[in-house]
């Protein structure tokens, strides 16, 4: 009876460190995908896009990113490539001020609005739709570049830059006006999201699916894009 005791320990030995084994493999997980991020990130999406945002986390299965203008999108670690801290210094928000101070200072300028204004209304593109793709596509830093080649303000790919004679990607006059050339383009080819998700993934896509593809991060990229120019 003992022989069989000290058999049955040693299964309850084994399963107990059977079950260490996993726990430190889930551990491990959740602390890659949670550790504390970095004050500010750089989202590398495996389409090749990326995206600056304040910080992410993990929740259940999905990853969850904060953005840097407010709110969050939900994806899932699939579309995800990696996230790395953002080199690039961003100033803290200033701590908020009483109520009747905020309602009495003057309205902050958009970044870059004389442009989008002014070029929006010789294209006839709604200018809150182009700030909103600026701020998705690169939250307005004009040094933004993607794996894949994307450039500037408004992520142009090469062949996009050179369709419309982009000489500096980087300039954000002209980045933003080819941006918006480009958007335009498509809008006069298909309605407003299905426009955006040509942006985003490519007109052949679209095409091909006869709608917005079934791409978790294009389907998020268009929905928040929306989002934000409805505000």
């Amino acid at each position: 009876m003992r022989q069989g005791r000290r058999g049955t320990n040693k299964r309850h030995k084994g399963n107990r460190a059977a079950v260490r084994t996993v726990v430190s493999v889930v551990a491990f997980v959740s602390l890659s995908l949670c550790a504390s991020p970095a004050r500010a990130e750089i989202v590398f999406f495996t389409t090749g896009r990326t995206m600056s945002i304040k910080e992410h986390r993990a929740e259940d299965d999905k990853l969850v990113l904060t953005l840097r203008a407010g709110g969050e999108i939900v994806c899932e670690p699939s579309v995800i490539d990696r996230i790395v801290p953002d080199e690039v210094p961003w100033p803290e928000p200033e701590a908020e001020k009483p109520a009747a101070v905020v309602a009495a200072a003057p309205t902050q300028p958009v970044k870059y609005g004389e442009i989008i204004d002014r070029v929006s209304a010789q294209h006839g593109v709604d200018a809150k739709l182009v700030r909103a793709v600026i701020q998705v596509e690169s939250a307005y830093h004009e040094r933004a570049r993607s794996p894949k080649g994307a450039m500037g303000l408004m992520q142009l790919m090469p062949a996009t830059a050179r369709q419309y004679d982009l000489k500096d990607p980087y300039d954000p006059a002209s980045n933003i006006e080819a941006g918006i050339k480009h958007l335009k383009s498509l809008l006069d080819q298909f309605p407003k999201a299905l426009a955006l998700a040509a942006y985003n993934a490519g007109e052949a896509a679209v095409q091909r699916f006869n709608g917005i593809p079934p791409y978790r991060e294009t389907q998020d990229y268009v929905s928040r894009i929306l989002r934000l120019a409805s505000r």
